[in-house]
């Protein structure tokens, strides 16, 4: 090992700081300073021949450093030569002669000034086995490194080997063969010569396998390049030669040539490709065939590698793809239909009594062209289920586009095939997703669609949807008329309200009205049981449910259209059981009406139920929702005024309109009731609909608020068992309304006995479910006076009548807590 020993001598003087350059001791140096206030201090320092110390800043970025920008260790150096450049620039040879640790700077306009220790190191060159060993390593690992230095001179290794001492060793590679300004300052900041020479080892190896890395990159970028342009010089060859051996005749299909093969120096490719061109379009129509034959022909002519060949290929790639005279066979048997679709659902009678129509015709006329439904109906009903189970009745390849969201035209009909990243329309992807061009294809979500700058997205639909125009229809991308005149489409929507009226008119609709409790017990029983027990590796032995649970559980936790959250709730009861066997060993898992909050907790739904008594100025009257029916209990309360009129309850604009054509109605009434003809003057009426938070809307509680006013006006009481439906006119003819079928099913649920509806509304009582009309018995009304003839009675209850203070209810241990009027029982824990 060599003997170190370190001098520090204290001493100031100028600083000049450097970006990106680094000067060691004993290691001459030229650069150059561009900053006219360094080199003043540069030249005022060359003139005297003082000492300058030289900084290395941190960063490569700030004009003027401040102390925080420098580093701490710098080497103090004599400037040899300094020469002006034209620029303005001066150019420096400097010697480096000792490192200096600086202890503080003083920065002030024109100069900076360091303080500091300057280190001078006296060394006994004989060195020891282990600084040998160093050397020789240090030397062998710049001679590796010099291989990837194309233009280091042969002078430089010679250097490396003559020099004996680590530390000098160490600053010469650090100054001329790293790489970082960062990696050198290490370099300089290390004192000891031996440990000095073990860094740039460390850092030697580093920037070799950096360097080792960047050739084999360059090589294999270099041998690519050359094998493209080789390739390409082949291929123009082989093309200049194809032309003469042809002259000017053309190829192909063209020529008349009936299979369109290429001579066997065309190359594989196109030969491959007229093949499957010959093969796909056999059967389609001829400018099938033409045109990609046509394209093809563009093909074999543009350079290889060049950017339109690629999308040639593309286009030519997609187009085959698309199944031109692929066809499957449909099954025309109504019986083996009927199965399916009745395995696959329950209820559904309408979408499924139209399907086996339309199957009936097909067995009786082949050539009848496919249908175009739209079923309509709230979330959850099974509109998109019934679409794979009708594809699965007809033996259809079946393929579904979401329609949700979609706003530009492109979407549907493709964009142009010389757009980067062109792709054909949705409709030409799904016929090419099913292999055949006579699928069933589900258009998801049809009332979802919006529109922008782009297009409009309905009206590339009006095409597509049309019978006698959609033969012919094109797709930007494929240029060529697709028939899609054999496709079954199927759409789906929540409401018609937000479908174009062009649209509609080309669509059959078949609405779908919110399931009944029944519909939903044989639904669970039969399908969603079964299908989450095996999801849940259960089975019908291991988790057993009591239709009194399966109905508590359709009418005390959901209260939806569909079935989606009661099929929620079925997984839920499937995880608790699974955990019980599991974890406890249980055998069986049984469900019954007791222990069913055990699974599920309490009862997350209130059910409608009908008053205990007969009141004034209420009324039950029925509404659609997206969930299905609701009973909606209408209150007026008319106090002493001056005949202002409020309407709470989230109401809408028309049901305010309503609630204003019964008021006036009633005045026309007043003499017939014992009303004071004043009442309008002399009474501030309130109308309220309850669950506020709930927006309400639509004219069918017409009849529902005439009857709570001339009850209120009145004095009699309205019977609690009856409810009603109906639009009024401002002469009282009661008419027809919709959705009576889910109105009459919640009017049966909270306990009505009597529903009055408009005369005209009778022919929609065969949808009503079987279980109401038994227990219910229906008033068709023509007038509001036959409504009110059977709701209000000859009672007239005192409504100031002191409350009676309900009894407490007991928690836990007693304790007695007195409270105003009463003394209650509470329990405490």
């Amino acid at each position: 090992m060599a003997i170190t020993t370190e001098k520090l001598e204290m001493k100031s003087m100028p600083c000049v700081p450097l970006r990106g350059v680094v000067i060691f001791p004993m290691i001459p140096i030229t650069f150059e300073v561009s900053d006219k206030k360094w080199i003043r201090v540069c030249e005022r320092a060359a003139q005297s021949n003082s000492e300058l110390l030289f900084v290395t800043q941190r960063e490569l970025q700030p004009d003027d450093p401040t102390e925080n920008d420098l580093f701490r260790f710098g080497t103090t150096s004599r400037i040899k030569q300094l020469v002006k450049m034209p620029d303005g620039s001066a150019r420096m040879i400097v010697d480096g002669t000792a490192r200096m640790e600086v202890t503080s700077f003083v920065v002030s306009a024109d100069h900076i000034t360091a303080m500091g220790f300057v280190r001078i190191l006296n060394i006994d060159a004989a060195g020891g086995i282990h600084s040998e060993a160093l050397l020789m390593n240090t030397v062998k690992s710049v001679e590796k490194m010099i291989n990837y230095l194309p233009k280091a001179s042969k002078e430089l290794i010679m250097t490396v080997r003559g020099i004996k001492e680590p530390g000098l060793l160490a600053d010469f590679i650090a100054s001329n063969i790293l790489v970082k300004y960062q990696d050198k300052q290490a370099v300089l900041e290390e004192a000891n010569p031996v440990k000095r020479l073990e860094l740039v080892n460390v850092l030697l190896e580093s920037e070799e396998e950096i360097l080792r890395t960047e050739q084999d990159i360059h090589n294999k970028v270099r041998a690519q390049m050359e094998q493209n342009q080789r390739n390409y010089y082949l291929r123009e060859q082989l093309r200049v030669i194809q032309n003469e051996l042809r002259g000017e005749i053309p190829f192909g299909a063209e020529d008349g040539e009936e299979d369109g093969f290429f001579d066997e120096d065309d190359g594989d490719e196109m030969n491959e490709y007229a093949e499957k061109i010959r093969r796909v379009t056999e059967g389609a129509p001829t400018e099938v065939r033409a045109k990609l034959m046509k394209e093809l022909k563009r093909l074999t002519k543009i350079p290889y590698g060049a950017a339109e060949g690629n999308v040639l290929r593309n286009y030519l790639d997609l187009a085959l793809e698309y199944p031109w005279a692929k066809k499957s066979k449909d099954r025309v048997d109504v019986k083996s239909a009927r199965r399916v679709l009745d395995a696959d659902h329950d209820g559904m009678e309408k979408v499924k009594e139209r399907i086996l129509e339309y199957l009936s015709v097909r067995q009786l006329n082949p050539d009848v062209r496919n249908q175009i439904l739209c079923l309509v109906g709230p979330p959850g009903v099974g509109k998109t289920s019934i679409a794979s189970s009708i594809a699965r009745a007809l033996h259809r390849k079946y393929v579904r586009v979401s329609l949700g969201g979609v706003r530009d035209e492109a979407d549907i009909r493709g964009h142009r095939k010389t757009y980067v990243g062109a792709m054909p329309g949705r409709i030409v992807n799904a016929m090419s997703e099913a292999g055949v061009n006579n699928p069933l294809i589900l258009l998801d979500e049809l009332d979802k669609l919006t529109r922008d700058a782009h297009g409009d997205p309905a009206s590339a639909l009006l095409e597509v949807l049309d019978g006698e125009q959609n033969k012919t229809f094109r797709d930007h991308f494929l240029e060529l008329p697709v028939d899609l005149s054999d496709c079954m489409f199927i759409a789906t929507a929540n409401t018609l309200e937000t479908v174009p009226a062009p649209l509609l008119d080309r669509i059959e609709v078949i609405r779908l009205p919110a399931y009944t409790r029944e519909e939903k017990f044989s639904i669970a029983d039969h399908h969603l049981i079964a299908k989450q027990c095996k999801r849940h590796g259960l089975n019908r032995r291991t988790l057993r449910i009591s239709d009194e649970a399966l109905y508590d559980i359709i009418d005390f936790y959901t209260r939806e259209a569909g079935v989606r959250h009661l099929e929620r709730e079925i997984a839920s009861l499937c995880r608790k059981a699974a955990m019980r066997i599991a974890d406890e060993g249980v055998k069986t898992c049984s469900v019954t009406r007791g222990n069913l909050t055990e699974y599920l907790g309490q009862r997350k739904v209130r059910p409608d139920a009908i008053s205990d008594r007969n009141e004034v100025g209420v009324v039950n009257g029925l509404a659609y929702t997206e969930s299905g029916g609701d009973m909606l209990r209408i209150e007026v309360t008319a106090v002493p005024g001056t005949g202002r009129i409020e309407l709470t309850g989230s109401l809408g604009d028309v049901m305010k309109e309503s609630a204003r054509a019964a008021i006036t109605f009633v005045r026309s009434r007043t003499a017939r009731f014992g009303i004071d003809p004043d009442f309008y003057k002399n009474c501030d009426i309130h109308i309220h609909v309850p669950e506020g938070a709930v927006p309400k809307d639509g004219p069918s509680a017409g009849v529902t608020m005439v009857t709570a006013l001339i009850s209120e006006l009145s004095g009699r009481a309205v019977r609690r068992d009856v409810a009603m439906t109906g639009e009024i006119s401002l002469r009282g003819r009661v008419m027809a309304i919709g959705g009576l079928r889910e109105k009459t099913m919640a009017a049966y649920k909270a306990g009505v006995g009597i529903i009055c509806i408009p005369e005209e509304n009778v022919p929609d009582l065969e949808e009503v479910a079987s279980v109401v009309k038994e227990h219910v018995t229906f008033y068709p009304c023509r007038h509001v006076d036959e409504v009110l003839a059977i709701a209000l009675t000859e009672e007239r209850p005192d409504e100031m009548a002191e409350p009676a203070i309900p009894e407490p209810l007991v928690l836990f241990s007693t304790q007695t807590v007195t409270v105003p009027a009463a003394t209650y029982a509470v329990e405490r824990h």
